[in-house]
């Protein structure tokens, strides 16, 4: 049966290869970009993803595929960057991939609220839509999105109704069978009238996928922690940019060292990592960081911050420490922000359970590190059966349900020459002794997070002085004014005297 059906969807994707060849291409072969004509050629689950959504009818898929590719060619989607896009409605903050639904789908977040009616910017941001769509369409292929419409705080001039049905094109046509459900979040009555209109673009078979949610419902389809405050959630996130949204992870480039082409001094630090690596037993305990997460599968040291060296101290490498708390073999991986910039080796491999990994991370050649540099570490159980070579582990990560994956983020933090260098691998620090080396990084870490209470409690306290200030003003108008209209003027007497 399952033979018989894979045969049966290869010649439906052999048929659309052939007509849509044969009856749109030839004749007019500068009407899509030809970039878009050569995957579809090479690409089985694109092609599949518009017979799906046309219910495996040729003739209806043929039409869907000539709408899209003129589109992407119109709109030039193979093309767009990050620089394609205006900085301020990046800067914005009204259209972004972040988090995660219950069911592992990813979450597309548009804000209404940022969003202002105006034919001058409606190409800008309808370029925006596509460029996060194209972007994440590349890297997941096949996996579907969560659409989070939220209208909270949103007024009727926010109401684009151009746009609304662009967004539904997307799903429709353009990126069919990536929309696994479309959440409206809050929405105002007085837009009831617009979101019937909505349902008429999207058909009667895509009406199932709306979900109109308030703050008790949303916890429905997404766990607090992926949910805004406002939305009823815990999630400290909040959008900045640059860089894109933290969830941007990728894989270090250059986690097997320099490329050769490399200089002679990037030869030498290569060599001097592979040294450090066959440190003895008394280093590395000390690089071992005292900060740990405990999450359900592995224990992550640090907990919160990778610490760095400045460029003027010398100090370049760190250390992430994993130990696997399960009884399974656990898979793991390292994704950053920044893959160009940083060696993380080793960046996947898995952990025996009850056996720790050490996990060195050095900036990339003469690269600096930022604060706005993030690493993610993804981690899954393994069947006792599955093997744990590189082609295993690839297998592995490519089958593994989301909802199965633990994930856990590390910001980058920058310790300036003057401060305690204690906190990276330097060969001048393993001549101090264990216990004061861990005192001083727990000593730092305690005067880290007191200075960041302090700096919140100044601010509170300049907050609440103009506060009472303005009340002290205000208070001192009206007394004033009361006293002006309200208090009676003495009468004057006049005495006249007589002759």
């Amino acid at each position: 049966m399952a033979e018989c059906h894979a045969q049966n969807k290869a010649k439906l994707i052999s048929e659309t290869r052939r007509r849509f060849e044969a009856e749109y291409v030839t004749d007019k072969p500068d009407k899509y970009d030809p970039r878009d004509i050569e995957r579809l050629q090479q690409d089985d689950n694109w092609v599949e993803s518009y017979l799906f959504w046309r219910h495996n009818i040729v003739d209806e898929t043929l039409k869907m595929l000539d709408e899209s590719f003129q589109w992407r060619k119109e709109i030039s989607v193979n093309d767009l960057t990050e620089s394609s896009i205006p900085r301020w409605l990046l800067e914005l903050g009204g259209i972004y991939l972040h988090g995660y639904d219950k069911e592992g789908n990813k979450l597309f977040w548009i804000r209404v609220k940022y969003h202002v009616k105006d034919h001058k910017t409606i190409l800008d941001k309808k370029k925006l839509i596509a460029f996060w769509l194209e972007r994440y369409a590349k890297r997941e292929n096949g996996k579907p999105v969560t659409v989070m419409f939220d209208l909270s705080e949103t007024g009727i001039n926010s109401i684009d109704m151009d746009f609304v049905r662009f967004i539904i094109n997307c799903f429709k046509v353009y990126y069919p069978k990536y929309l696994s459900k479309m959440v409206i979040f809050d929405m105002p009555w007085i837009m009831n009238a617009a979101f019937k209109i909505v349902k008429s673009w999207l058909g009667a078979e895509a009406m199932s996928l709306l979900k109109f949610t308030s703050k008790n419902e949303v916890q429905d389809y997404v766990s607090v922690e992926y949910l805004p405050p406002h939305m009823g959630g815990t999630d400290p996130f909040r959008y900045s940019y640059p860089p894109l949204v933290d969830d941007d992870f990728q894989t270090p480039l250059c986690e097997n060292g320099p490329i050769a082409s490399e200089d002679e001094a990037s030869s030498k630090e290569d060599i001097e990592i592979e040294e450090n690596e066959k440190v003895d037993s008394k280093m590395k305990t000390f690089k071992k960081p005292l900060s740990v997460f405990k999450g359900p599968l592995l224990h992550i040291s640090p907990a919160e911050e990778l610490y760095f060296g400045s460029t003027e101290s010398g100090e370049k490498k760190t250390l992430i420490v994993l130990t696997n708390v399960t009884k399974n073999i656990v898979a793991f991986k390292v994704r950053t922000t920044a893959p160009e910039k940083y060696r993380v080796k080793p960046s996947n491999s898995s952990c025996d359970p009850g056996a720790s990994v050490d996990i060195v991370v050095s900036p990339h050649g003469g690269l600096t590190v930022s604060a706005q540099d993030r690493f993610l570490i993804m981690a899954a159980e393994m069947e006792q059966s599955s093997g744990t070579g590189p082609a295993e582990l690839t297998q592995f990560w490519k089958e593994v349900p989301r909802n199965k994956v633990m994930e856990h983020r590390l910001r980058c933090h920058i310790v300036e020459s003057s401060k305690p260098t204690t906190l990276t691998l330097k060969d001048s620090a393993f001549n101090m002794s264990e216990k004061t080396s861990e005192d001083i990084y727990l000593q730092l870490n305690r005067l880290l997070e007191s200075n960041r209470k302090l700096e919140d409690q100044v601010q509170h306290c300049i907050w609440f002085q103009q506060l009472l200030l303005s009340l002290t003003m205000l208070s001192l108008a009206f007394i004033i004014s009361f006293f002006y209209l309200f208090l009676p003027t003495p009468d004057v007497q006049v005495t006249s005297v007589h002759p």
